[in-house]
């Protein structure tokens, strides 16, 4: 596992196998027009995710209130700022802290609250990920880059079709007086499945 997870993950399992096939067929008979299908997976992609849960985190690392409502009720809390639809109910938001790190699997399928993360990287789908960040959690996390102390608890939660779960990254040093907008440009879409931490504000700059 890379942190391009460009290789074996990348790997087709049976159902995404017959999704494509079945998509071939619907195309066949004109019953979906591809470019359409494109663009609504465009739009997942950079317009909804990772953009909003970005926003739902940064709001929370400078409103206390908010933070207060989303750890409360992540639901209705993200609901305020518009991001609302399928896959996106039933929320709850997980904190990282110093001494404890918060990662989200789905061991059984490949349940994502699209609503704030767009749509689920081909390696969150993939059986061994699925596998893994049960059983090994550490080392994956060391395999995306993210090396912890001994002494901090890794928390691993399971998204199901009932709950999805939310990440809130600790928010970087040296951001104090910084607005929603500029922090929200060092939350991923890693940091919010526990798989990567929020950036620095010097790797922010680096990536610019």
């Amino acid at each position: 596992m890379s942190h391009d997870h460009d290789h074996d993950h990348s790997e087709l399992s049976d159902v995404e196998l017959r999704v494509r096939a079945l998509e071939t067929l619907l195309t066949d008979k004109g019953y979906i027009d591809p470019p359409a299908l494109d663009a609504l997976i465009e739009t997942y992609e950079t317009k909804v995710g990772p953009k909003n849960g970005a926003m739902v985190v940064a709001k929370a690392w400078t409103d206390p209130e908010y933070h207060a409502r989303l750890m409360s009720d992540a639901t209705a809390a993200i609901a305020e700022l518009g991001f609302v639809g399928r896959q996106g109910e039933h929320m709850v938001a997980v904190e990282n802290t110093p001494g404890t790190h918060n990662m989200v699997v789905c061991t059984l399928c490949s349940c994502y609250p699209w609503t704030v993360l767009g749509l689920p990287p081909v390696w969150y789908k993939s059986a061994p990920y699925r596998s893994r960040a049960v059983r090994d959690p550490r080392g994956v996390l060391s395999e995306f880059g993210v090396t912890l102390s001994d002494e901090t608890e890794i928390k691993v939660w399971d998204s199901t079709a009932e709950v999805r779960y939310l990440v809130v990254p600790q928010r970087p040093a040296g951001t104090e007086g910084w607005d929603e907008a500029q922090l929200a440009a060092l939350v991923s879409r890693d940091s919010m499945i526990g798989t990567g931490l929020a950036l620095a504000p010097s790797e922010r700059e680096s990536a610019a």
